[in-house]
């Protein structure tokens, strides 16, 4: 009898350590993964985009091939859909023309439908924002840092009196996030060489509640006055690049009012 209880408790000491262990790999790298590569060595951008080069152009190039772009593309938006956890990637050559390429899903994305308004409320920003830098070390495998807060949210920020908007919102991989577009890590391996390639300068991002085309854009109650703008400026943007007209998008201008 003891050996058969002690057997049995063995085995569930084992499956908590396994369950531990998995818990601490998907959610603790920014842990134990600093401490991995102090050992293992830090990789330049360089080096990643060497080592990434053959595989992701022979996925990618037949795509954009296939809608008359460049690879790499001259321009390049990367729109995401907070609702549907979406994210398409447009691009064009240098008549601005933008095609639709292809669409990911975003293994992950905490907070809900509305702007992020403060550090800690683990909300993904809404709205136009510029890729400002790459990390070849990112405890989420690679990284891109959004240039959140851009110089709207820092102006109604300064309004409202919120010392602490908030900062480094990245679209990375793995598939666990608090505040970030986590994209999985084949397809960040993807988007962070197209980006690379295209130039920082020539990349925009687009951070939507919603889908446009699909689905009004809706404030969510309770938001600051200001967010109506911000919706009218996703709306616009993303008309620039789907060449819709805005009067033809599903958005409440009154809602904006």
């Amino acid at each position: 009898m003891f050996f058969s209880r002690y057997g049995e408790l063995k085995k569930v000491l084992v499956l908590i350590s396994f369950v531990c262990l998995f818990l601490l790999y998907q959610y603790g790298r920014s842990i134990w993964y600093p401490e991995m590569i102090k050992f293992t060595g830090k990789q330049t951008v360089a080096e990643v985009i060497e080592k990434l080069e053959v595989e992701v152009k022979q996925e990618l190039t037949p795509l954009f091939l296939a809608k008359g772009i460049s690879f790499p593309p001259k321009n390049l938006s990367l729109i995401a859909f907070k609702d549907s956890k979406e994210l398409e990637v447009w691009a064009s050559n240098e008549d601005k023309i933008f095609q639709l390429i292809t669409s990911y899903n975003v293994k992950a994305a905490s907070g809900v439908l509305g702007p992020k308004l403060i550090e800690g409320d683990k909300q993904v920003p809404e709205g136009l924002y510029k890729i400002e830098g790459f990390n070849p070390n990112s405890s989420y495998h690679l990284s891109m840092k959004l240039n959140y807060p851009n110089a709207f949210d820092l102006r109604h920020a300064k309004n409202e009196g919120r010392a602490s908007p908030g900062t480094n919102i990245f679209i990375h991989g793995r598939a666990a996030s608090i505040g970030c577009l986590a994209m999985g890590d084949p397809v960040i391996e993807n988007l962070f060489y197209l980006v690379h390639a295209t130039g920082l300068s020539n990349t925009q991002v687009i951070i939507s509640p919603t889908n446009p085309s699909l689905n009004e854009l809706s404030i969510p109650n309770g938001s600051p006055v200001w967010v109506g703008d911000l919706y009218k400026d996703i709306v616009n943007e993303y008309s620039t690049v789907t060449k819709n007209l805005v009067s033809s998008l599903k958005c409440n201008n009154s809602s904006y009012s």
